[in-house]
């Protein structure tokens, strides 16, 4: 019984102590785990801690870039966006907004914006006057470091650089194309017709008669933008007057817009249009829709003046008109004029890209603008019939080493009245000119209007 008894005792001591042991155990058990839980949980914290800011830093860091360009046409838009689309890809915290318009809405809508305040971070210009009143008006960032950087600007043409430059200082970037103007012709009805290129005006003036005798009109014109027609004017100005005879008087120099290479030039404008040289309605017609490619396209058009640009127009738009009947030729020399025949009216460099003053993120825009003209861009135009306006480049296609032929042996390149002009004198020419393309004011009376409003813009 007490060997019973004892062994009970035993049993319930060895039991107590395992029952002690095992709660122990278990204690200890549940001890350890939360710690376990709770460093994960802690680490996980750290990790959220660490990542939350990041993510907050990184949304704060969400930059945006606004870009407004003009090239509406053919594979423009393209080229542009997959620019656009490399940079991004390199760049995740920067949105890109792209904004086509089209040329001459273009121009009102950045007048507008710049004077709201609220400009892009990037435009496009052409240079001269209307570049230079925003840079004089502080609206235009400086981009001579950038472009020093890395000898930057050695990648580019020295005359598309020096079209950006003022006051010593660089204020746009030389991106789309090297254009300058030239006659367009349809080889098809000038082989019908027995028609040669004419190497001087009056030769010029005789297409036109046998033309219009054929019942075809000579030249396709879409007035209503102003510009196309201007391009006659210009060139008749060179050829007749040379080009000192323009930038004297452009910039007060010694020269007048009453000069008589001006009123001669009208002359010749309206000579043409007596002799029905356009197409019905020009003065109404828009240029940016097409409306004159279309009479060259359809073969009612022989000819249209038009920069070099019209080469990728053409053949993205009419690729089997572009392949059978489109050449050029330059425009002709004026008998008894003073102007070089070789001389062009174009731009080295058309479009130029700017960074508004206002643009939070200059760096970043700046680097947009490096990837439209970076190696595959300049690949991407020269497929498209551009030719980027940097160094070393050689055009495979035949109708563009003509157009490099033609600005290597040009004494003057010209560029756009409206455009080396300031605004509000670009704006009267195109004005002028339409009207005598209108034949609702004499040459004399342009040209007097002209001087009157430069004496009035600068003064002398």
């Amino acid at each position: 019984m007490k060997k019973s008894i004892l062994r009970l005792q035993v049993s319930i001591i060895c039991i107590s102590l395992i029952a002690t042991l095992a709660l122990a155990g278990c204690s200890s058990a549940n001890k350890e785990k939360p710690k376990q839980d709770q460093s994960a949980a802690q680490e996980q914290t750290k990790t959220a801690e660490k990542s939350a800011p990041a993510a907050d830093k990184e949304k704060a860091e969400k930059k945006k870039i606004v870009f407004w360009h003009i090239q509406s046409t053919g594979n423009g838009p393209k080229i542009i966006q997959n620019s656009v689309d490399r940079f991004k890809a390199e760049n995740p915290n920067v949105e890109v907004e792209v904004v086509p318009l089209q040329n001459d809405p273009f121009k009102t809508k950045l007048k507008v914006a710049m004077g709201a305040g609220n400009p892009p971070d990037i435009f496009p210009t052409w240079s001269g006057g209307p570049l230079y009143e925003y840079v004089k008006a502080g609206q235009v960032a400086d981009l001579t470091d950038m472009m020093n950087k890395d000898n930057y600007k050695d990648y580019f043409l020295d005359g598309a650089i020096s079209m950006v430059t003022f006051d010593n200082k660089i204020w746009g970037v030389p991106v789309e194309n090297i254009a300058v103007a030239g006659i367009f012709y349809n080889k098809k009805i000038f082989e019908e017709n027995g028609l040669s290129i004419p190497k001087t005006y009056n030769e010029l003036v005789d297409i036109v008669k046998k033309l219009k005798a054929k019942g075809i009109t000579p030249f396709a014109l879409a007035n209503k933008t102003k510009w196309t027609g201007s391009m006659y004017y210009m060139y008749l100005v060179d050829r007749i007057g040379g080009p000192d005879v323009f930038k004297k008087a452009a910039t007060r120099t010694g020269g007048t817009f009453e000069d008589e290479a001006f009123v001669k030039a009208g002359q010749m404008v309206q000579e043409l249009v007596k002799l029905g040289a356009f197409s019905d309605g020009y003065n109404g017609l828009d240029y940016d829709t097409g409306q004159s490619r279309t009479l060259m396209y359809s073969g009612k058009a022989a000819m249209e003046l038009m920069g070099t640009w019209n080469i990728f127009t053409v053949k993205s738009e009419n690729e089997k008109f572009y392949n059978e009947n489109l050449d050029f030729f330059p425009f002709p020399a004026v008998e008894g004029g003073k102007g070089d025949p070789n001389n062009v009216v174009g731009t080295v460099g058309d479009n130029f890209y700017s960074i508004s003053k206002k643009s939070k993120n200059p760096e970043d825009a700046f680097k947009v603008i490096q990837f439209l003209i970076d190696e595959e861009s300049v690949k991407e135009r020269a497929a498209d019939g551009k030719i980027p306006p940097i160094k070393g480049f050689k055009p495979e296609n035949p109708l563009l080493q003509r157009v490099m032929g033609m600005l290597e042996k040009a004494p003057s390149v010209q560029l756009w009245y409206d455009q080396y002009l300031p605004p509000e004198l670009g704006e009267l020419h195109k004005d002028t000119c339409q009207a005598l393309f209108g034949l609702s004011m004499t040459p004399e009376e342009v040209a007097k209007k002209m001087e009157e409003g430069a004496k009035k813009f600068f003064g002398k």
